[in-house]
Order: structure tokens, then C-alpha cells, then sequence
């Protein structure tokens, strides 16, 4: 929802930065890659029982990302693979952040499955857009895309709310699936009923 109001809106009051950024040979895929390992930070300051800390970090990780692909565009580098990688990360960033969070609740194993479950709602979010789209469809639909997820995790870390955090990402996430399961139905329903007139 964010990135779908947002999209690139940002890039103008940001490009100052993002210039300068680039005179100093910092390159989006070393933000990319910058930001990833700042999640794998924020992951292991769950496992440390340091929540507000993780969730400080999380908003920093989110930073990068929202960087690397405005210094991409404002410096003219945006490239296939940088976009291939920064998609690899972000599921790679998805997965070490709940695994953090999993170990944080260690000690109460309904809540260690209920981390699984929205990580499976966060998985397959991506996952269905990403297969939508290898079909040559757009399906960038869904009230709980990243940036949400992020900006939940983030508060629910530094306000210590993360249960509350986790049962609204529950809800959220799978319904965020439904709805770009239900939008590609209908594009593709579309596409046969133009077929078949």
C-alpha cells in the first residue's frame, strides 16, 4: 500500500543525498547489501532479548532499502541484476528477521507458530507476485506489502508489542495473499473472456 501510493515520489526530495551518495563511489548493490546485513543485525538482537535495539535496526535496514533503489535511479544505474538482488535480499532479510524473532519466544511455543505462520503469509506474498508476473502479470496489490511489515516489525520491537504485531501481520499477510491471488484471477479471467469473444 505504501509503495503503491509512494512509488517513486520519493526520489525527487531524496536525490540531494542520493548524489551525493554516488560521488562518493557507494554503489546501490553495496546498499543493497549494506541493508541485508543490517537485518541479519537486527535479527540477532532479537536472539539477544534486545528488542528495541532489533527494532531500531530494522528501521535502519528499511533505510537502505529504500536507498539503494533511489540512488539506482537518480544515478542512472539500474540494472536487471540489482533488482534481481535486491528482491534475493529482502527474502533472505524476511527469513533471518522471523528466525530472530522465533528464537526471541522461544519459550512459548504457540507464539514460536505463530511466527511461522506469518512468515508464511510474508513468503507467499512474494512468492505469488513473483509468479504472477513470471506469467507476464502486474500484481503489486495488497494492503501488507513490505514496507508495512517492516514499519510494524520495527514498532513492534522498540515498543515492546511485538505479540500484538505478529497477530495483526497474521491476519494481513494472508489476506494480502487472497487479494493478489484474487486480482490475478480476475486479469486472467479477463485475458480468456477477450480470447473467447
Amino acid at each position: 500500500m505504501i509503495s503503491a501510493r509512494l512509488g517513486h515520489r520519493l526520489d525527487k526530495p531524496l536525490a540531494p543525498l542520493a548524489q551525493h551518495i554516488t560521488l562518493t563511489g557507494i554503489t546501490p548493490n553495496f546498499l543493497t547489501i549494506t541493508g541485508f546485513i543490517v537485518s541479519i543485525a537486527a535479527s540477532a538482537s532479537f536472539i539477544l532479548k534486545t528488542p528495541k535495539m532489533a527494532g531500531i535496526l530494522i528501521l535502519l535496514s528499511g533505510g537502505f532499502d529504500l536507498l539503494d533503489g533511489v540512488v539506482a535511479r537518480t544515478s542512472g544505474k539500474v540494472t536487471a541484476f540489482g533488482a534481481f538482488l535486491d528482491s534475493l535480499l529482502d527474502r533472505y532479510s524476511d527469513a533471518m528477521l522471523f528466525f530472530g524473532i522465533g528464537i526471541y519466544l522461544i519459550d512459548n511455543s504457540f507464539n514460536v507458530f505463530l511466527t511461522a505462520l506469518v512468515f508464511t503469509g510474508t513468503f507467499l506474498i512474494s512468492y505469488v507476485r513473483a509468479r504472477a508476473e513470471g506469467l507476464g502479470l502486474t500484481c503489486n496489490v495488497g494492503l501488507m506489502e513490505r514496507p508495512e511489515r517492516i514499519i510494524l516489525l520495527a514498532l513492534g520491537g522498540i515498543f515492546n508489542i511485538l505479540l500484538p504485531v505478529l497477530w495483526i501481520l497474521l491476519i494481513f499477510t494472508h489476506f494480502t495473499v487472497f487479494q493478489r491471488i484474487y486480482h490475478t484471477w480476475l486479469i486472467t479471467r479477463r485475458e480468456k473472456d477477450k480470447k473467447d469473444m
